[in-house]
């Protein structure tokens, strides 16, 4: 058992340097982090489009006299809560745009020259001195475990959660980044200053447009309708985003983490193999 532990973890840290150098991993992670950027990107304007169209909605007035007697109703004013939830929701959605950033510059410094060399040399010593059967130093565990860390940890928290994303979040997002955008197109209707008059009209017609809507009811129920669409659908896309690049990744990295220490400690510092330094 000792014999083929001073010669197979050896063997694995080799194929671990030749997977390093040859990257594979990076390149497939950031095509992962690159798409995940896109979608939030995606959201992200949408977001903010509603605000917009929002924000003029709250500064639309039906102004009217009768009698003589000033009325004026703000129907925008009913969208403050959403506006709000909005609002968050655009914050979130940039977050999660700058942590996909992150990840992608986090894989180029762990595929960087300095850390394959540390990692090399990390693996390189506790090989020899396993092969060799001499105690290994916590110390140089140690060290190879966080140059393992700096190696990998990112791009295979990245191709994870990822594929979490793909196999339980995947429909979430595209059903309700799919009706978040049918939102977003009707909400245009809802501010009366998007409202095109046609190029030519008579004077009863230009009458008419003159004459604020007193559907107060109708526009109200229109308005809640709408909003409640728009606060589920942003709910579900706050949850999938903070799963997929904060929860997910995190429970991963932790994963790997524990792994790399459990594998290490099968070497502790107090056990010779053979000989002795």
């Amino acid at each position: 058992m000792a014999t083929f532990k001073r010669f197979f973890a050896p063997l694995l840290l080799v194929a671990v340097l030749v997977v390093s150098w040859i990257s594979p991993l990076d390149k497939w992670s950031t095509e992962q982090v690159d798409s995940g950027l896109k979608r939030a990107l995606v959201t992200f304007a949408t977001a903010r489009t509603l605000n917009a169209v929002i924000s003029v909605a709250q500064g639309t007035d039906v102004a009217f006299e009768p009698g003589g007697v000033g009325v004026k109703f703000a129907p925008g004013e009913l969208l403050d809560p959403i506006n709000d939830l909005v609002e968050k929701f655009s914050t979130l959605m940039l977050f999660a745009s700058i942590s996909f950033g992150i990840q992608k510059i986090l894989i180029e410094v762990g595929g960087s020259p300095m850390v394959f060399a540390a990692l090399a040399s990390a693996a390189i010593l506790w090989s020899v001195l396993c092969i060799a059967g001499w105690r290994i130093p916590a110390w140089c565990s140690k060290l190879l475990v966080i140059a393992l860390v700096l190696r990998f940890a990112v791009p295979l928290a990245t191709i994870g959660s990822n594929a979490l994303f793909d196999g339980l979040l995947a429909r979430k997002y595209e059903s309700s980044q799919a009706l978040l955008d049918s939102a977003a197109k009707d909400a245009n209707h809802l501010s009366p200053s998007n409202a095109r008059p046609p190029e030519s009209q008579g004077m009863l017609d230009l009458l008419k447009s003159k004459v604020p809507d007193f559907n107060i009811e109708e526009r109200a129920r229109r308005f809640k309708e709408v909003a409640e669409r728009w606060a589920e659908n942003m709910v579900d896309l706050m949850v999938v985003f903070l799963l997929q690049t904060l929860i997910f990744p995190l429970l991963l990295l932790w994963g790997m983490l524990s792994f790399a220490k459990s594998m290490l400690l099968q070497f502790p510092p107090d056990v010779h193999f053979d000989k002795a330094p």
